[in-house]
């Protein structure tokens, strides 16, 4: 599994990562149904993920890369 997101795009995730959770998992009057705001949660978690793997399979499947790239000379 090599890595496909950058250090930028790793911070973005992490950002919308804990608004999702922030709006999901503290009470709020953005989302006032239960349900609703636990499945805004739980979807916190993809993006929680890919960051710190620092792997995105969608990345994968369309062949984008977010990390800088190596010199190999």
């Amino acid at each position: 599994m090599e890595k496909n997101v950058g250090p930028l795009d790793m911070s973005l995730r992490l950002l919308f990562a804990a608004s999702l959770f922030y709006v999901g998992f503290v009470p709020n009057p953005i989302i006032t149904s239960e349900t609703s705001q636990l499945v805004v949660g739980i979807f916190g978690f993809v993006p929680l993920t890919t960051a710190l793997l620092r792997y995105c399979p969608l990345y994968t499947v369309i062949g984008f890369t977010t990390c800088p790239k190596r010199d190999n000379g």
